[in-house]
């Protein structure tokens, strides 16, 4: 981040910060201001008289920080961008409108600090509402935890920021990625430890025969008792065609249409009627009763 030279002097009493702001120290805000306004910018006077505003409302950028305590960025650094913010609302305000210097800076410090987190942090793309929302969880968690004296439930929370559940738990979800940890990273500070990528899941082979068997359980009951013992005896017991004939007392061709029709009753309703053979995945999850049979 680039930082202004007026916004880190800003911190510095009057009497260190240079000779222009010691000089102008004995001036309110609004003659201040009239000079920002007045003056040009590369001005010695006009910059003393912005250093001078800032410095006596760096409390106020201190207390639009606090705000933000519990993010992941350095207090150091948010101080300095509102700073930025400030200065922005300094160069900006117009006290012929009316009001203070600090009522109109507060929005100004705060947007600027939302823009940071908006342009800076976040390392992939999310809605801009899902990130002031994330801003205001954070919020609401802490003055509910002093309210209740426990963490708050999703449910209060939610219900405190008039949104749903859903929006909530979105919030949640994004907010993770303003910290991403890198699958290379160690578990633990210590060495030989495993990596994060040696314990995260991966797909299971044996869900998607889960599915499959789930699926065939529904419409097994469709079939006749005999084609579902010629089913198992075939698929399950490992068992030829003329075997299976032999214990059923008939003919190993009438054993290859009954698979064929069981077969084919299970793949209609599963798959629709009129499945291409070879036309996809799923199709070849049903073997072909003619195909790989030993008599």
């Amino acid at each position: 981040m680039r930082k202004d030279s007026t916004v880190l002097t800003a911190q510095l009493p009057p009497d260190h910060a240079g000779t222009d702001a010691r000089d102008l120290a004995g001036l309110d805000d609004g003659q201040l201001l009239a000079i920002v306004r007045s003056l040009p910018p590369g001005s010695k006077d006009r910059a003393g008289a912005c250093e001078l505003l800032v410095y006596r409302h760096r409390n106020l950028v201190w207390a639009c920080v606090q705000r933000y305590r519990r993010s992941p960025e350095p207090a150091e650094d948010l101080m300095q961008v509102g700073y930025i913010g400030l200065l922005k609302a300094i160069n900006n305000f117009d006290p012929a409108l009316g009001g203070s210097l600090a009522a109109y800076a507060q929005p100004c410090i705060y947007g600027e600090i939302k823009r940071h987190f908006r342009d800076k942090r976040w390392q992939v793309h999310v809605e801009r509402s899902v990130q002031e929302l994330v801003l205001e969880v954070r919020e609401a968690s802490t003055e509910l935890a002093q309210q209740l004296g426990q963490m708050p439930a999703e449910v209060t929370l939610a219900r405190h920021l008039g949104v749903s559940d859903h929006e909530l738990a979105d919030a949640r979800r994004a907010e993770l990625v303003l910290q991403p940890r890198s699958l290379d990273a160690p578990l633990a500070d210590q060495p030989d430890t495993a990596r994060l990528a040696d314990v995260l899941g991966e797909d299971d082979p044996q869900l998607e025969r889960t599915l499959d068997l789930q699926a065939l359980a529904t419409h097994w009951g469709e079939l006749p008792r005999r084609e579902q013992r010629i089913l198992l005896m075939r698929f399950y017991g490992d068992m030829t065609q003329a075997e299976i004939g032999r214990h059923f007392g008939i003919s190993q061709m009438q054993v290859s249409r009954l698979l064929a029709h069981a077969l084919g009753h299970l793949r209609q309703r599963l798959l629709g009627p009129s499945p291409q053979r070879g036309g996809g995945p799923s199709a070849a999850r049903f073997p072909d009763p003619a195909a790989g049979f030993r008599p």
